[in-house]
């Protein structure tokens, strides 16, 4: 074929030109104000009682049944009584949904945090921050400094003991799943295996039947247990936290969750006004002293 002529194919040039303009003009042209602002930013994803939650206007919290105090007051979580109730509470409102907008949800403890998607928007349940767990779920921020604490019937051998080696030799229990059972296995590493339960209730009973020697518990919850359910127990004393950083529970969220810094941010806040620590000594002020266990 012969090539066309010049001014043909300066003609075609000219017109290619000209819809490429006309169809430039007719698409959408990116927003400046979008441009500028960064990719998952706060502002955008965390506007007050609009987040993408489970139920759009609601704010799906869980946690386990039953709802030990002092985290709860009579195992009824949306009552709003008792530390982690309150905190949670106060959680939705920084994210701007009140009480009437929290819907409540039963979640077994070890299945808040296991890999999987989950049912609720975050969990509270006294579950501890750390690396192991951040493979399956996201934290927000910690909400509250923890020690673990040692549980036995007063006059027993268990109470007497004074250090974590006078532990060693004892038959010691705690809830499977928990850093309480961890503390066991890798700072106290007794000579017999411990004891793992499902249930908190049924380490209590193993402890008052006499098939242990000895619970371990989060230091609260041991003040509670010896005021009010196994009166008959004393707090052996606490364990020193291990390594720089504290302990901390933190509320779990969907690995990868659109929700975890607006909640971490909440939580942030809530440390800043002085709102935990406030919640923390109306909830939690026997928890201040027990003999360390070095």
């Amino acid at each position: 074929m012969h090539p066309a002529p010049r001014a043909l194919r300066r003609a075609v040039a000219v017109a290619t030109t000209a819809l490429l303009a006309t169809a430039l003009g007719c698409a959408p042209q990116p927003d400046e104000k979008a441009a500028d602002a960064p990719s998952g930013a706060a502002g955008n994803t965390c506007a007050k009682g609009k987040l993408a939650t489970k139920t759009s206007g609601k704010l799906t919290v869980a946690t386990d049944e039953p709802a030990y105090e002092p985290w709860f007051k009579d195992d009824k979580p949306a009552g709003g009584e008792g530390f982690e109730s309150a905190v949670a509470y106060a959680v939705a409102k920084q994210l701007g949904y009140d009480k009437s907008a929290v819907v409540w949800q039963s979640v077994p403890f070890n299945k808040a945090f296991a890999p999987g998607e989950k049912t609720f928007d975050f969990d509270i349940n006294q579950v501890s921050i750390s690396d192991e767990r951040k493979k399956a779920v996201d934290f927000s921020s910690g909400y509250y400094d923890v020690r673990q604490a040692v549980i036995a019937l007063k006059d027993s051998k268990g109470a007497r003991a004074k250090s974590v080696a006078d532990l060693k030799g004892l038959k010691l229990g705690a809830q499977v799943g928990t850093t309480s059972l961890d503390y066991i296995d890798d700072v106290v590493k007794p000579t017999q295996d411990a004891a793992a339960y499902a249930k908190n209730d049924q380490a209590k009973s193993a402890l008052k039947n006499g098939q242990v020697d000895a619970i371990v518990v989060d230091l609260p919850t041991a003040f509670y247990i010896t005021a009010a359910e196994v009166t008959d127990a004393t707090i052996v004393g606490q364990f020193e936290n291990q390594g720089g950083t504290p302990e901390q529970f933190g509320l779990v969220l969907d690995k990868g969750s659109a929700l975890t810094p607006c909640v971490t941010n909440a939580v942030d806040a809530l440390r800043e006004d002085g709102t935990l620590d406030r919640l923390e000594q109306q909830w939690l002020s026997d928890a201040v002293d027990a003999p360390v266990l070095k």
